[in-house]
């Protein structure tokens, strides 16, 4: 299945651009703050949470990340004027961390204090490795600075994970997708399985505010014996939009927190080429679902 997963991505880029659109039309809400409200109101009618994400972190300019930005004060007053229960995610790419620290910081500063304005919250994605002490440490600066409206994410495979939790008090936890050297990241399924279990037992020892992103069944089963004792309102669960849909539902009629993942932006094909691409599973899972879906008129 692997081989004919990564067979998949290398054949991405020769797919038409209204297939590649189709195949990901289920797992992005599409290109406009329009199509984003949508799809967290219907989330919404289902007892679900959303955290929206505005696609675009390849940005070269200063107009650029200034722009991103300025689309995440539009997304924040559109969940506040529709009554929406949702907040956001953000990339400090986008937002221009490559570019200059202190103008990502700047920008950044400026959603969280219209967030918080709104009694909104803010999620700070992690991307590669080559971020991570940088988004660290902008998160602690900025928590020092009374900004309690931020949480971050952390990665599960990262070998570092385990010695990064220590104070942080609001984290996604997530197994990780990007490719990254063995010296740095767990390899082994099992591993990294492992290390999910080991991070989310310390989060929760320590006290922090836990999101449990994943739709791996053995790690949500885990979850659910790690938070057993804990308050509904201290933990939540995560997925990924059009992933497991089922399983969400399931965890909602439980009894428990459950946000979903909203991506959306003109940026959508590039999003959609990069996820595929530095997850071949990805690939092969959209595939084998949309050959699925394809043929389930016909065996009836």
């Amino acid at each position: 299945m692997a081989l004919l997963d990564r067979a998949i991505v290398r054949l991405l880029p020769a797919v038409p651009k209204p297939v590649v659109q189709r195949l990901s039309s289920r797992y992005i809400a599409g290109s406009s703050i329009d199509d984003a409200v949508r799809v967290v109101a219907r989330l919404n009618a289902k007892g679900k949470l959303a955290t929206v994400d505005v696609l675009g972190e390849e940005i070269t300019s200063a107009d650029e990340a200034h722009a991103i930005a300025a689309q995440y004060h539009d997304v924040l007053a559109r969940i506040d004027a529709n009554g929406l229960d949702a907040n956001v995610s953000v990339k400090l790419t986008g937002l221009g961390l490559e570019l200059d620290y202190d103008l990502c910081r700047e920008n950044l500063q400026a959603v969280l204090l219209d967030a918080r304005a709104r009694g909104s919250f803010v999620r700070i994605d992690m991307e590669d490795s080559s971020t991570t002490d940088r988004t660290l440490r902008l998160y602690r600066e900025l928590r020092d600075a009374g900004h309690e409206n931020v949480g971050v994410v952390l990665q599960a495979y990262l070998r570092r994970t385990e010695d990064d939790l220590a104070g942080l008090e609001n984290v996604r936890l997530c197994k990780g997708i990007y490719v990254e050297p063995v010296a740095i990241a767990y390899r082994g399924f099992d591993e990294v399985r492992a290390n999910y279990v080991r991070c989310l037992e310390a989060l929760v020892a320590q006290g922090s505010y836990v999101a449990v992103a994943t739709h791996d069944e053995y790690l949500i089963r885990e979850a659910l014996r790690v938070v057993r004792d804990l308050p509904p309102d201290r933990y939540e669960f995560q997925m990924l939009l059009g992933v497991r849909p089922d399983r969400a539902d399931s965890l909602v009629a439980s009894g428990h927190r459950l946000r979903v993942y909203v991506p959306y932006g003109v940026q959508w094909y590039e999003y959609s080429l990069r996820r595929l691409q530095e997850n071949p599973r990805i690939a092969g899972y959209v595939a084998a679902d949309t050959v699925g879906r394809l043929l389930r008129p016909l065996r009836f």
